[in-house]
């Protein structure tokens, strides 16, 4: 398995990453995931994509380096999807282990995500990989006007 970290105007972004991130972010077109990670990268948002010996795209992580006052520097995950057809191959777990090196190497204390309710089996495996509960997200559409 190949990890690659992805910079903005890489064309793998939309032929590789996209489609995979898609299976969990259903919303997304190319032209929204674009302007998302336009604006995004100037917050720091970043891109890995992970590919098996064939070359085929099979994992997707989306994550920034934040700073705040809870956890002082963290590593926090925005995405983490595996295709359906590679999952339970090892895919999230090295992801995972890139993204821990990416933090290792920024200097954070944390890595951290949040992760819908619904979304049990993810549960399963982040616990498995030693991710603990620690916290409520909380959540409030805004109108739009």
């Amino acid at each position: 398995m190949k990890i690659v970290d992805l910079e903005p105007g890489d064309a793998a972004l939309a032929t590789d990453l996209l489609p995979v991130l898609r299976e969990l972010r259903t919303h997304l077109t190319e032209d929204l995931f674009r302007e998302v990670y336009e604006r995004g990268y100037g917050q720091g948002l970043r891109f890995s994509a992970a590919y098996d010996d064939r070359g085929v795209c099979v994992g997707a992580a989306g994550w920034r380096v934040v700073d705040n006052t809870s956890q002082i520097r963290m590593l926090y995950v925005d995405d983490l999807v595996t295709t359906e057809g590679a999952r339970s191959t090892g895919v999230g777990r090295s992801l995972l282990g890139h993204l821990e090196e990416r933090a290792r190497e920024a200097g954070c204390r944390h890595l951290g995500l949040d992760s819908g309710t619904h979304r049990t089996d993810a549960h399963r495996f982040y616990l498995r990989e030693r991710l603990d509960i620690v916290a409520f997200n909380f959540d409030k559409v805004l109108d739009s006007d």
